[in-house]
């Protein structure tokens, strides 16, 4: 076996393993919320190119920092499956499929949808910080970008995919994910790619709790034997 070989079997094999498995038993079956949260996307994707669901779409799923909180944080779980206009579709519903699926059949479905909704609202809430900071201020904004219309499911993916590959000790990865975002930001420098690092901040403290529960519940068992002590 090559050294490439061994590697990838190292980072990815724990995945494999828990994907593979469902996938061969069930199939398409196995994604009926990615495939659900793909077909809104879709679905919306066409709503908003029409003359009559622009006003709409952005009526119930645009954000942006300049907005009430109470409407921001209303509008945030439907602004994941609103795709910028700006981009291709395809690629937003690409991710969706690979990165929500991968994430549906190792976390299941209310975590999948915990962890996206953590990294959209911490890009969001970061917006609205970083516009009150400004420009000069460290992690600022501009104002303008306050006007800025957030929406997507980039920092969703970006935050499942830091998650899952903790989770499986896919640590390269994970790395690798951090880093391309990073590299975004230094060469834009733009909302998006900022926003994308306020996610991966919010998914790395999940991280650390998550990590630190597990330890406290080895120590717990490890050491509650439920017998007790013996008498010298």
């Amino acid at each position: 076996m090559s050294t490439f070989a061994r590697w990838a079997r190292t980072e990815w094999g724990p995945l494999y393993v828990a994907v593979r498995g469902p996938l061969l038993r069930k199939r398409w079956r196995a994604l009926p919320m990615t495939l659900g949260v793909v077909c809104l996307t879709a679905l919306v994707q066409f709503t908003q190119n029409q003359s009559w669901g622009y006003r709409f779409v952005q009526n119930i799923g645009a954000v942006r920092a300049e907005d009430p909180l109470w409407l921001a944080l209303l509008r945030t779980p439907l602004s994941l499956v609103v795709p910028a206009p700006d981009l291709p579709v395809w690629g937003a519903l690409a991710q969706i499929l690979v990165v929500f699926g991968l994430a549906e059949i190792c976390l299941g479905r209310w975590r999948t949808l915990a962890v996206a909704y953590v990294a959209t609202l911490a890009g969001t809430l970061y917006a609205r910080v970083g516009v009150a900071v400004g420009p000069a201020g460290f992690l600022g904004l501009p104002g303008t970008d306050a006007q800025v219309v957030d929406t997507g499911p980039s920092a969703a993916v970006v935050g499942l995919a830091v998650y899952l590959g903790w989770r499986y000790r896919a640590y390269v990865t994970a790395s690798a994910v951090i880093v391309a975002m990073v590299v975004e930001v230094i060469l834009k420098n733009n909302l998006a790619g900022k926003e994308h690092l306020a996610a991966i901040v919010a998914v790395l403290v999940l991280c650390g709790v998550s990590e630190m529960r597990q330890r406290r519940t080895g120590d717990l068992a490890g050491s509650g034997s439920g017998l007790p002590p013996i008498q010298s």
